[in-house]
């Protein structure tokens, strides 16, 4: 079975035509290592599947949140849609080791690399959509998108949503520590601690400090639940 066909299993979609798909998973630094020609690469199938995930996503809360106003569900969209999240859906299908990437990229790690696999996960749903229209993009998103939507707020709003428990139930304060980066500066990776007072409650990575302090903010949430219970 090759690397197509099993995603198309994984995924429950059969390609009419596979081609699309091995274009989704093309990371141009792939495209450029093996110079193939000019838009090989999956940046104009992200940039279509972004517009047909909004939409679907817009439709998917208008109808399940009939009470709520403008305001809150942009908000909400915006963390069902943003990178860590889209970054995050990909794991059940493990979608990154379905990329094809150049050496270099794939030597420093952009098979984990949030963007990367958040822009994959775009270009996915812009593959379906060509090869398949609305409805199949749309049963694609419900399933390894819009599904667990507490879950993903909380992942979203985690570093607002610690603050107040950290507030309401220590005496000591909450802070975040950079202790490292790493690649170059238009690429740079952030590692940061989440802590109260000396204590590690949760750790984090991203492309700006701020995002690397949210997933830090994420896993600490998720260590102080399970202490609870």
């Amino acid at each position: 079975m090759s690397k197509i066909q099993e995603l198309e299993k994984k995924i429950d979609y059969q390609f009419q035509n596979p081609r699309l798909l091995r274009q989704a998973l093309t990371h141009s630094s792939y495209a450029n290592e093996k110079h193939l020609k000019k838009h090989s690469d999956n940046e104009r199938l992200e940039f279509l599947g972004d517009a047909v995930l909004e939409v679907i996503s817009s439709e998917f809360l208008f109808k399940n949140y009939p009470n709520l106003p403008e305001g809150e569900l942009t908000k909400l969209r915006a963390s069902l849609v943003c990178e860590p999240t889209l970054a995050l859906c990909t794991a059940e299908i493990d979608l990154g080791s379905y990329l094809y990437l150049g050496k270099g990229e794939d030597l420093t790690g952009g098979r984990n690399r949030k963007s990367i696999l958040s822009d994959a996960m775009e270009a996915v749903i812009g593959a379906i959509y060509l090869d398949g229209g609305f409805e199949a993009a749309k049963a694609y998103i419900y399933r390894f998108i819009l599904v667990d939507i507490e879950h993903k707020k909380l992942f979203h709003d985690s570093k607002t949503i610690l603050q107040e428990v950290v507030q309401g139930n220590y005496k000591e304060e909450l802070h975040y520590e950079l202790i490292g980066e790493e690649g170059p500066d238009h690429d740079k990776s952030f590692k940061v601690e989440a802590k109260i007072g000396e204590r590690v409650i949760g750790h984090g990575s991203g492309h700006t400090k701020k995002a690397a302090e949210q997933e830090a903010a994420y896993e600490a949430l998720l260590k102080l639940q399970a202490e609870k219970k």
